[in-house]
């Protein structure tokens, strides 16, 4: 199985490196970026400054999931998706160095953590260097790992650790934290910490459209599959204890660069197949968790709807401050994303600050601070009041 994943990988990694062949280039800039931009209100440039410090409102933050919360779990992991190279990191911290995660700055969960008032940095939990930190185990980690999914095939096709894993993963981290304060910290932390889960972006638009490997599953039937393990994931961390859930719905995961240049056509349109596929995830996602919060009395369940905030942006960037929605900043921002967006064949765009994608499939720090600002404001705050 694993020479047939590793020949998969292959295959697509050339599938997209053929893609980005004979794209003419754009104007490129090698520097970190200006944390100059529009009126917008700034949030967050990986700068290094420390956020003011807020009350605390719960113990923790975990989080599971893909790419979009990987702090860099996949670092040390046999994959090529990793991000733990230049020009990732392009703005993250005083030194600009990647970390792994696959953004040129901080991600949503580092904006979330500094929301709560927890930390300015939610690590790996299979961070080595520097070790994770008693504090660090005690206010939240991060499992996700690039390139997952809710469809234990894609995990395997790419190498990753599957969403299975991860909460294998976390099982071993409750245990380290009651070794490290006792059962009564991880009954706050279990009771009173927010646990964040976002996946499902990479079935759809590598599993299912890219790799073809569901290719006898209509839309409707491979939307219901996500759901079913999506719905028995999340029933076993509530199982696990946890008592406040929050999950990330599909994004119009057909408007993202990489989608628009492999499925929409000449002009790059957004891909309907991809979005009717993450609106029925979505409408399925909303009657299993009303039927897992019946399953779980006392467990506060909510599904954070980014679908049509995330959508304005793409179609009104410039009422977000950003110039550019349809490429990434980085390379020729078609096709690159993970090993295609290097420092060796990838330049940067000129102003980081004016794209709303950092490379084809992920977003910048700016547009993250946006993203969450509303999560925040519309959903988190419900869930721990």
């Amino acid at each position: 199985m694993e020479a047939k994943s590793s020949a998969a990988l292959i295959s697509l990694v050339l599938l997209l490196a053929v893609a980005t062949g004979g794209v003419s280039g754009r104007t490129t800039y090698t520097g970190s970026s200006s944390a100059g931009t529009t009126g917008k209100k700034q949030v967050g440039h990986g700068n290094g400054v420390k956020p003011t410090p807020q009350t605390k409102k719960v113990p923790a933050l975990v989080v599971f999931g893909d790419s979009i919360v990987d702090p860099g779990n996949n670092n040390d992991i046999h994959t090529i998706i990793k991000a733990n190279f230049p020009p990732y990191g392009h703005d993250f911290g005083a030194d600009h160095r990647p970390t792994g995660r696959f953004c040129n700055g901080r991600i949503p969960t580092d904006f979330i953590a500094s929301k709560l008032g927890l930390k300015y940095l939610l690590p790996a939990y299979l961070q080595q260097s520097p070790n994770l930190t008693a504090h660090d185990l005690l206010t939240g980690v991060s499992f996700a790992s690039g390139g997952t999914g809710y469809d234990p095939l894609t995990a395997q096709l790419a190498s990753v650790i599957s969403m299975t894993d991860q909460l294998r993963m976390f099982h071993d981290y409750k245990a380290k934290v009651r070794a490290l304060a006792g059962d009564a910290a991880l009954s706050e932390i279990l009771s009173k910490g927010v646990f964040a889960v976002c996946a499902g972006s990479d079935d759809v638009a590598n599993t299912y459209f890219t790799m073809r490997a569901r290719s006898s599953y209509s839309h409707a039937d491979y939307a219901s599959l996500i759901v079913s393990h999506a719905s028995a994931f999340l029933n076993g961390l509530l199982a696990a204890g946890a008592r406040r859930v929050a999950i990330i719905s599909m994004p119009p995961i057909g408007c993202v660069p990489s989608q628009r240049t492999l499925s929409g056509g000449m002009a790059r349109g957004c891909s309907s197949g991809h979005n009717e596929i993450a609106e029925m995830i979505n409408a399925g996602m909303g009657t299993a968790v009303e039927s897992l919060k019946a399953r779980h009395p006392g467990a506060k369940v909510v599904l954070m709807d980014i679908y049509g905030f995330l959508m304005d942006m793409m179609l009104r960037p410039q009422g977000y401050g950003f110039k550019e929605s349809t490429l990434g900043c980085c390379g020729t921002g078609m096709m690159e994303v993970s090993v295609l967006c290097n420092g060796v064949t990838s330049a940067v765009c000129g102003h980081v600050a004016d794209y709303l994608f950092w490379d084809s499939y992920h977003p910048t720090e700016k547009a993250y601070g946006i993203l969450v600002d509303f999560v925040y404001d519309n959903y988190l705050k419900e869930l721990i009041d």
